[in-house]
């Protein structure tokens, strides 16, 4: 039986760059979204699309339909001394605010002597990745689930703004 849009998909997933496990939720809480509003990566939405409850899959998604081809011109070269605090290395991901007041994650390429060349790519802009998924629970959105575009288990549980998920304060919500 096909997913739908507006269902709400459970999925427990592996995502691997060659034989590198990049992220995985195996063991821990369920990713839960609501299927076609674009809320996971296009390549993976089309990869379960027809799976069932229960089924298990290795999808292959290009970078393309993943986190975009890299783009070398994402790159800017700033003053050394807009990260004085920081102990940089090449490689390091720092969170700053973009112009739009969003959280921008950007990558250390370069340290030089005055500057530092940060990378607005995806850390994994550029690669094939592959997701070994299994689909735990599919399920009718409510009325309320299809107006938000948020599944129910996603929504604040209380006041403390913690999620349904049952970890209680600091519970670790994304």
């Amino acid at each position: 039986m096909a997913i739908e849009a507006n269902q709400i998909v459970s999925l427990e997933y592996e995502v691997r760059d060659g034989d590198k496990t990049v992220d995985s939720n195996v063991g821990g809480a369920p990713l839960v979204f609501m299927f076609g509003k674009g809320q996971i990566i296009p390549g993976l939405e089309n990869g379960i699309k027809d799976m069932s409850i229960g089924e298990k899959a290795d999808v292959l998604v290009k970078a393309a339909d993943a986190y975009g081809e890299y783009n070398a011109e994402a790159t800017q070269e700033v003053p050394k001394d807009q990260f004085a605090g920081i102990d940089l290395e090449d490689g390091m991901t720092l969170y700053g605010q973009g112009e739009d007041g969003g959280t921008v994650q950007v990558t250390v390429k370069e340290i030089k002597d005055d500057t530092v060349v940060i990378d607005f790519n995806h850390p994994l802009a550029g690669k094939d990745l592959m997701f070994s998924v299994t689909i735990n629970n599919v399920r009718d959105a409510s009325a309320e689930e299809a107006m938000t575009g948020i599944a129910e288990e996603n929504k604040p549980a209380d006041d403390d703004g913690c999620c349904g998920t049952g970890g209680g304060s600091g519970c670790g919500c994304h």
